[in-house]
């Protein structure tokens, strides 16, 4: 079970996330602060695994500042930094502070649960050159295949039979594309990959 902290000021999608994260099997909400000034004594008390770090919090508290205390303090935590801001200074700041992984606010819940995840197995994600998607170079041609197919609605049956394989070997495929991704269904992975870019449904 992964614990997370959460760190936002903004009551809404503090309640959002702690929603979202307590419905997932493999995740729980250990504590939430609007303060990342007392983030240290939380971690402390909570031992969360991951801290999800908004960068500015309430009375101006640098979630950044306290991202580098905290990874001094307790190196095994993990910190993801989460912000509204677009500008990229912050990325690079949060990287020097010692945060695992940096992500947009405005992400998909999917992309959320996939950062987290990943974060935990020792992968950082961070924004890439032309906002480069972190699933990039992850699938095998034929699992890009069975996305393409997704968007052009075609059901497993179908896709096994012009694929040529069973439907078992079909569910397989998407049984890893899912794994991978951290999505629960392969219907929302394959709109998250189109709106990416990641692959073109060539819909006839």
């Amino acid at each position: 079970m992964i614990k997370v902290l959460i760190v936002e000021d903004q009551t809404m999608l503090c309640d959002l996330l702690e929603h979202l994260i307590g419905t997932q099997n493999d995740m729980e909400v250990v504590g939430r602060t609007d303060d990342a000034a007392k983030v240290p004594a939380l971690c402390k008390k909570l031992s969360p695994d991951i801290v999800l770090m908004d960068i500015v919090t309430k009375n101006n508290s640098s979630g950044i500042r306290y991202t580098s205390e905290i990874r001094k303090k307790f190196p095994d935590i993990k910190i993801v930094i989460l912000t509204g801001f677009p500008e990229i200074t912050f990325a690079e700041e949060a990287k020097k502070a010692g945060a695992h992984s940096y992500i947009n606010k405005h992400a998909e819940k999917d992309h959320l649960l996939y950062v987290i995840r990943s974060t935990m197995k020792g992968d950082g994600i961070y924004p890439g050159p032309n906002n480069e998607s972190p699933f990039v170079n992850k699938f095998s041609e034929r699992e890009i295949t069975i996305v393409r197919f997704v968007c052009q609605g075609l059901d497993r049956d179908e896709m096994a039979k012009k694929l040529e394989i069973s439907v078992s070997m079909i569910n397989q495929h998407i049984t890893s594309i899912l794994n991978k991704t951290g999505f629960d269904s392969i219907s929302k992975f394959a709109i998250y990959a189109v709106g990416q870019g990641l692959v073109v449904p060539e819909i006839h």
